[in-house]
């Protein structure tokens, strides 16, 4: 253990109270990534917005948390771990409190941009902050709980999202986040040690607005693209052509005219780093997918309330927790590659079983074994992940390719809500045609049908299973796309014994 990581490791009371602030400010972030998803329909109708409109208020939060993630290794290095983390947490938290006190959309929207800026490196510097308040002999302890905090969240966010819209109103959605950031602040601010001093860096100003611009156009089209007709719409074509000049400009100015990029885009050379990011992207992408199809669904076609919308993912959510302590005793003796296999395998198998379950018959109860295997393979992926990525990596390289890694999972999961929405509605519109072609009023079923229902009930009927095998159709695709990636596991490095975690660095 060097001198520097000796004099943030903790014990005692110290180590936890800073564990408990850590984990208040990682749910309290990662929460909030799904709280808002089932109040949408109540914010909507009181903030006065259109269906499209309202979705801006988890947009704009996604664009600007996406902006943050890769910069932060850079801030942390210039302003230090502690004042970073501290500083997060506080305007976080005062940017949810102002959420819940807006009344309109425009209001609204902008307190969710501030929030996404300061909660985009919340995960990634909380994971930091466990690793080094832990001996390295407790490196495996100090993940597990990191990860019941990271993943737990986004499953438990839609029940308790439910919970507060139902009994309360939307606003308890963003006042909630009160409580523990102020916990969290105060008590990171008292206890927390940093490991290095601030470094005085030059702003890669130019860096940082054609990330900016690359990112923010980029989400802002996958947002607007379905419902604007994508490129025929002049606003979208425009952010499209900004987000390409946007993205090639960055890389070229990052690897061919800065010395002290803000980004450090050559770690992507690293193969375990670039498989390992896009096997992030194909995990993020089945998490937030699984988790955007299902509420609509149910809510829409099998009239469940938010609360029990959000219940559902109490099923996925238990294995998950079940299944950490399993990993951190195991990772350090099994290749990480042979988890990450079982853990797309496992989450494939759980979204191809939900298709089959997508039916205007099904019950709560009935999800409960895709929804349980969803959750295992969403636990067999995160932390097998993070040490298949960085086993593979210098300890001076973990920290980026760490935050390659997070961005990965959130660009996943933007690309494949703005992707399955497209399929719901092209696959509603395919299945709508073939159906009304084979009902025709001269079919003995629908001559029966028409004895006692009207016409307009039967076309009713028609359009609501179409929407059904649309909802079944997306969660076939996120389900095979989880399989398909499974080769890409092939490409990360291979070592003669699997690491421990506490022969790693985990970075963010």
């Amino acid at each position: 253990m060097d001198a520097q990581r000796q004099d943030v490791v903790e014990f005692g009371a110290r180590r936890a109270l800073i564990v408990a602030a850590v984990m208040a400010a990682t749910l309290m972030q990662t929460l909030d990534s799904t709280i808002t998803n089932v109040a949408l329909p109540t914010i909507q109708g009181n903030v006065g917005a259109g269906q499209q409109e309202a979705t801006w208020v988890i947009t704009a939060y996604t664009i600007a948390a996406i902006v943050v993630i890769p910069l932060t290794p850079w801030l942390q290095d210039r302003f230090g771990r502690k004042s970073y983390y501290v500083a997060s947490i506080a305007g976080f938290t005062l940017a949810s409190v102002m959420c819940g006190t807006s009344a309109s959309l425009g209001t609204l929207t902008f307190w969710r941009i501030i929030q996404g800026l300061f909660g985009g490196g919340l995960l990634a510097t909380g994971q930091l902050v466990l690793r080094d308040t832990f001996p390295p002999e407790g490196l495996g302890a100090s993940q597990g709980i990191f990860t019941i905090g990271a993943v737990m969240g986004p499953a438990l966010g839609p029940a308790l999202g439910g919970i507060l819209v139902d009994n309360w109103s939307w606003n308890w959605c963003f006042d909630i986040n009160v409580v523990p950031g102020a916990f969290a602040a105060i008590v990171l601010f008292l206890l927390l040690k940093d490991p290095q001093k601030p470094r005085k860096m030059p702003v890669d100003l130019a860096g940082v607005v054609l990330l900016a611009l690359a990112l923010g156009s980029m989400q802002y089209v996958l947002t607007e693209g379905e419902p604007h007709y994508w490129l025929q719409d002049p606003v979208n074509a425009v952010m499209a052509v900004l987000c390409v000049i946007g993205l090639v400009g960055f890389v070229v100015y990052e690897l061919k005219f800065t010395a002290a990029p803000i980004v450090d885009l050559r770690v992507l050379a690293n193969r375990s780093v670039w498989s390992g990011s896009l096997l992030a992207f194909a995990f993020g992408g089945a998490s937030l997918g699984s988790t955007y199809v299902l509420p609509q669904f149910v809510q829409g076609l099998l009239g469940f309330t938010p609360t029990l919308s959000g219940m559902l993912f109490i099923l996925r959510a238990v294995p998950l927790a079940l299944c950490v302590p399993f990993i951190v005793k195991v990772i350090g003796k099994v290749d990480a590659r042979v988890l990450l296999a079982a853990g797309f395998i496992a989450s494939g198998v759980a979204l191809l079983t939900l298709a089959f379950h997508t039916t205007l018959q099904a019950s709560f109860w009935t999800f409960a074994i895709p929804l349980a295997l969803s959750g295992a393979g969403s636990a067999l992926l995160f932390i097998p992940l993070t040490v298949a990525v960085l086993s593979g990596t210098s300890p001076r390289d973990g920290q980026k390719a760490g935050a390659f890694v997070n961005l990965a999972v959130q660009l996943g999961g933007s690309v494949a809500v703005a992707l399955l929405g497209v399929v719901i509605d092209r696959r509603a519109e395919f299945h709508s045609t073939v159906l009304s072609s084979a009902v025709n009023l001269t079919a003995p079923p629908a001559a029966q049908f028409l004895q006692s229902h009207s016409l307009a009930q039967l076309s009713a009927l028609v359009q609501g299973q179409s929407l059904v095998l649309s909802y079944s159709d997306a969660s076939l695709v996120v389900g095979a796309s989880s399989l398909i990636c499974i080769p890409l596991i092939l490409f990360m490095r291979r070592r003669s014994a699997a690491p421990s975690l506490a022969e790693i660095e985990i970075g963010g």
